[in-house]
């Protein structure tokens, strides 16, 4: 799985961070998305691809 933000669409909801809080924060400079690994394990895919769905803004791709 890769994973692609495009911050320009994201609104700062913070769903992908509470949703994946190992993969996906929140910048403290203007609240929008950061990826911490564009390429999480295994384990993580599905809490990943619940984030995307949430998202909001549709800023997450998979």
């Amino acid at each position: 799985m890769r994973i692609d933000v495009d911050r320009g669409r994201c609104i700062g909801a913070g769903m992908c961070a509470l949703t994946a809080p190992e993969v996906f924060d929140q910048s403290e400079d203007d609240g929008l998305v950061v990826v911490l690994d564009a390429a999480p394990a295994p384990e993580h895919e599905a809490a990943v691809r619940r984030a995307a769905t949430l998202c909001p803004s549709g800023a997450i791709t998979l």
